[in-house]
C-alpha cells in the first residue's frame, strides 16, 4: 500500500480511549508519517487526534440509559460513518464499544469495501453468543485480541486476527512510597463493588455485610475501597453504615499503593482480577445481577467460571460467587482460607499476566505492529 499512511480510530469508552492511545503512539514509532482522524478521548487527544465530537456522548450502556439517546446516536453513527468516507483513510479502526463502531462500520463497508476495517478487543465469543463472530466477520477484516486463547474464535469466522497483549501489564505499578500509605497493623482488604452505579448498588450491601464478619474474626481488618469518580459519591452514601469504614480512594497513585500492599480483595467480577493479579493480590470474586439476567445468561454460558484469571490460568484457584451464591455466608469463609494461605493463587497469577504479554513488547506496539502488517506496510 503506497502514499502516507491516514487512519480513522472510533473509540466510545475511557477503557477505548486508553487502547487508542497507546495504538497510537505505537503507530507513530513505527510509521511516523502516519495521520489520524476520528473520535476519541482525552489520551488519544493527546496523541493528536482531532476528535470529531466528544467521545463521552457514546458512553452509554444499557437499555434505559440508550433508549433516550437512540435517535441521537443513530445520527452520530451516520455522521461518524460520512467523516470516515471523506478523510480518504485507508483503514477504520474502531475501539471497542461494538454496538457503535460496528455499525459505522457496516455503512462503511457497504460504500467503500476497499477501506480495512480493524477491530480492536474481540467479543467474548468463548463465553457466550458465538454468532457474534460471524455476524462481525461481515464489516471487520481484521482483529486485535486482548487475550491469548481469542485469535482462533475470530479466524474461524473468516477474519484474521493477532492476540496483542493486554494493557494491563503495560500498567504502572505502585512505587515504594505509595505502597507504604497502605502499610500498618492488620490485614488490609480491598473492597471493589464494581464500577458502575447497578453493580455497587447491588453489591455494596453484600460486602458491608462481609466486611462485619470478617471484622469480627480479625478485629484488626482495615478496609481500603478503590472507585472511580462516576460512583465515588454513592459509593460514600453506601458504605456509610459498614461496621469497618473503608477508606475510599480516587487518586491512582494511592489506588496502585491500595493493590500492592493489599492482602486479600473482595471484587466484582471483571477485568479489575485482572489488575489483582498484576499486583499479586490474592482474591476473591463475587457478584450479582437481576435473577432474570442471570437466567438468560446461564443459558447462554459457554464457560462455567467467568473470572479471567481462572480462564487465562486455565485454573480454577479464584473461589467465586454468582447469583444465589453471592451470600456473605459463603463469602467469608472463601475469604478466610484465602488469607491462611495467601500463596495459594500465585502460580496462577504469574502464569496469567506471561500469558498476557508481560515481558514482552508493550501492547500499543504490537497492535500497531499488527495493524501495519494488516495493510501490508511491515
Amino acid at each position: 500500500m503506497s502514499g502516507p499512511l491516514k487512519l480513522f480510530l472510533v473509540a466510545g469508552e475511557p477503557s477505548g480511549d486508553r487502547l487508542g492511545a497507546a495504538l497510537m503512539a505505537g503507530l507513530k514509532t513505527l510509521a511516523p508519517e502516519a495521520g489520524f482522524a476520528g473520535v476519541g478521548g482525552p489520551l488519544m487527544q493527546a496523541e493528536g487526534l482531532e476528535s470529531l465530537f466528544p467521545m463521552e456522548e457514546l458512553s452509554v450502556m444499557g437499555i434505559a440509559e440508550v433508549l433516550p439517546k437512540y435517535l441521537h446516536l443513530k445520527g452520530r453513527i451516520r455522521e461518524t460513518a460520512a467523516a470516515v468516507l471523506a478523510s480518504g483513510a485507508q483503514a477504520l479502526v474502531t475501539i471497542d464499544s461494538p454496538d457503535f463502531c460496528l455499525r459505522v462500520a457496516a455503512i462503511v463497508r457497504a460504500a467503500r469495501p476497499e477501506v480495512r476495517t480493524i477491530h480492536y478487543v474481540a467479543p467474548s465469543v468463548w463465553a457466550w453468543r458465538p454468532g457474534r463472530a460471524a455476524k462481525m466477520a461481515r464489516v471487520i477484516d481484521h482483529v486485535l485480541a486482548l487475550l491469548p486463547f481469542e485469535p482462533p474464535y475470530m479466524t474461524a469466522a473468516g477474519m484474521t486476527c493477532d492476540f496483542v497483549g493486554h494493557p494491563v501489564v503495560a500498567e504502572p505499578l505502585a512505587a515504594p512510597d505509595e505502597k507504604a500509605l497502605f502499610q500498618g497493623e492488620g490485614p488490609l482488604l480491598l473492597a471493589l463493588p464494581g464500577s458502575r452505579k447497578g453493580e455497587v448498588m447491588r453489591l455494596a450491601p453484600i460486602f458491608g455485610e462481609v466486611v462485619g464478619q470478617l471484622r469480627a474474626r480479625h478485629p484488626d481488618l482495615r478496609v481500603a475501597l478503590p472507585t472511580v469518580r462516576g460512583v465515588a459519591g454513592l459509593v460514600r452514601d453506601m458504605t456509610a453504615g459498614w461496621s469497618v469504614k473503608p477508606e475510599i480512594i480516587e487518586e491512582p497513585g494511592q489506588k496502585r499503593g491500595a493493590f500492592a500492599a493489599a492482602d486479600v480483595a473482595l471484587a466484582a467480577s471483571g477485568t479489575v482480577s485482572l489488575e489483582l493479579a498484576a499486583n499479586g493480590c490474592p482474591m476473591v470474586i463475587a457478584y450479582d445481577m437481576h435473577p432474570l439476567t442471570l437466567w438468560l445468561m446461564r443459558r447462554a454460558a459457554l464457560i462455567e467460571t467467568v473470572t479471567l484469571v481462572n480462564l487465562v490460568s486455565e485454573t480454577r484457584v479464584v473461589p467465586e460467587f454468582i447469583g444465589p451464591d453471592c451470600r456473605p455466608d459463603r463469602i467469608v469463609p472463601a475469604l478466610e482460607a484465602v488469607l491462611a494461605d495467601p500463596g495459594a493463587q500465585e502460580a496462577a497469577m504469574t502464569v496469567t499476566m506471561q500469558r498476557l504479554g508481560q515481558g514482552g513488547d508493550p501492547p500499543g506496539l504490537r497492535a500497531a505492529r499488527s495493524v501495519l502488517a494488516a495493510l501490508d506496510r511491515r
